[in-house]
């Protein structure tokens, strides 16, 4: 489960047009809870433990890339929401989720949840072992290459199937990813920030940069924005020691039991959680 996109989508669901209201901690606790417990009824006969990958700080991407993300503080400022008080309030049901609760919640500093996600998959695909990816994010279309992962988007409630997912993959560094402040591979890294228009990369483009090749073509005009996206975009570029320490991370919470959880709906009034308490374990 990528934590923050799924949960984060939920609270926009939640929220509607309303961005001005106050949150509630205990209203996005319940919100937070009831979404594990569904996705795991749900999900958890065919495709067993239920693993939570979080985002942690000082990601490597942005020092690899200075301009990583780099208008999402932005466009948050200039938001109605109160988001200082949305991520205080998440990172606090995170730590109660890890104190109290039999999953595995992984969080390593300078990783996101993408490297987790993708670290795992590597780990383990084509292997017997199902594994369903709980995301909306196209970027784990990618991952589909291992014959044995799927991904379900839980906003829009379906399953996300991509055909050929090399190609996704190849066309997805060709264009970068506006969201994640990454330019196609024919623009300047800095093209969003100053907000200056991307160079057109049109299909018949595309196709000619695939049809050349760009791997190991040094001399090529776009070779090097080709590496700038790959190395940002491609998971099988996370760096072998944030691979590590996310597997050492996985093994060492193995056999996870959940603790005091009882006392822990009581203190924070979970009534109607309480009947369903079977169903986190």
């Amino acid at each position: 489960m990528d934590f923050s996109q799924v949960i984060l989508s939920n609270i926009m669901v939640q929220l509607g047009n309303h961005t001005n209201v106050a949150l509630d901690e205990n209203l996005i606790r319940h919100m937070v809870l009831n979404s594990i417990r569904s996705y795991k009824t749900k999900f958890g006969p065919e495709y067993g433990e239920l693993v939570i990958a979080t985002d942690s700080k000082n990601y490597w991407r942005r020092k690899l890339f200075p301009y990583y993300k780099a208008n999402r503080k932005k466009s948050q400022a200039e938001s109605e929401l109160d988001w200082k008080a949305i991520f205080e309030c998440l990172n606090k049901i995170k730590s109660e989720l890890k104190t109290y609760f039999p999953y595995r919640i992984i969080e390593i500093e300078g990783a996101e949840a993408d490297d987790i996600i993708g670290t795992l998959c590597m780990e383990f695909g084509n292997t017997n072992t199902k594994i369903l990816i709980l995301s909306g994010d196209k970027d784990f279309q990618q991952l589909q290459r291992y014959i044995n992962i799927e991904q379900f988007d839980p906003i829009r409630k379906k399953k996300i199937v991509c055909k050929n997912p090399d190609q996704f993959l190849m066309e997805h560094i060709l264009k970068g990813d506006s969201g994640d402040g990454i330019p196609n591979v024919l623009s300047e890294d800095n093209c969003f920030v100053v907000g200056t228009r991307q160079k057109p990369l049109t299909q018949k483009r595309m196709d000619e940069l695939t049809q050349v090749g760009l791997e190991g073509k040094y001399d090529h005009p776009a070779f090097r924005n080709y590496m700038r996206n790959k190395e940002l975009i491609d998971l099988t570029m996370i760096p072998n020691d944030v691979q590590l320490k996310i597997m050492e991370s996985y093994d060492e919470q193995e056999n996870k039991k959940s603790k005091q959880l009882m006392d822990y709906f009581i203190a924070n009034r979970l009534r109607n959680l309480i009947e369903s308490i079977g169903d986190f374990t």
